[in-house]
C-alpha cells in the first residue's frame, strides 16, 4: 500500500513540474525600431505608426506590444468616461507631448512623442503642434458612446 502511494506522489510531481514547464513562455519583448515618417495632416495614420502596436488599432490597450510591458497600456476610448464624459484635450496634448507624468511614461515605456514629433521636424514648433492636434483629435474620435 504504501508503494502505491509513493507512485502517486510521484506522479503528482511529475505532472506538476511538466504543467509549470509548459507555461513558461518565452518572455515577449518590445522590437525598437526606428520611427518612420508619417504625414502631419493625419491623425490615423501617426495613430497607426506610432500608437497601435501598444494600444491597439481599436484603442483598446491590445495592442501585439502590450504584453511586453511593465505597466498595461490604457484603454483609450475610456477617455473622455474617465473625465466625467468630457474629453480633456489639453491634458491629452500634455501627454503626448510627455509634459504630463503618467505610470506609463514614468519608466519610459511609452515613448515621448513630442520629443520625437520635434527632431522628425527638424525643429519647427508648427509642425510639432500640428501633429499633436491631430493625432490628439484622432484619440478623440475612438471615444465609446
Amino acid at each position: 500500500m504504501r508503494k502505491a502511494s509513493s507512485i502517486w506522489v510521484i506522479v503528482a510531481v511529475v505532472l506538476a513540474a511538466a504543467m509549470a514547464w509548459a507555461q513558461d513562455e518565452p518572455k515577449k519583448e518590445i522590437k525598437h525600431v526606428p520611427i518612420k515618417q508619417t504625414s502631419a495632416a493625419s491623425g490615423e495614420q501617426m495613430y497607426k505608426s506610432y500608437c497601435a502596436a501598444c494600444h491597439g488599432t481599436d484603442g483598446r490597450g491590445n495592442g501585439p506590444a502590450a504584453e511586453a510591458l511593465k505597466v498595461p497600456p490604457t484603454n483609450l476610448t475610456k477617455i473622455a468616461a474617465r473625465n466625467g464624459g468630457k474629453y480633456p484635450s489639453l491634458r491629452v496634448s500634455a501627454i503626448i507631448r510627455g509634459e504630463e507624468t503618467l505610470p506609463a511614461h514614468g519608466s519610459k515605456d511609452m515613448p515621448i512623442w513630442g520629443n520625437l514629433f520635434w527632431s522628425m521636424s527638424g525643429g519647427h514648433e508648427a509642425e510639432v503642434q500640428q501633429r499633436v492636434t491631430n493625432l490628439n483629435k484622432y484619440i478623440e474620435s475612438l471615444q465609446a458612446n
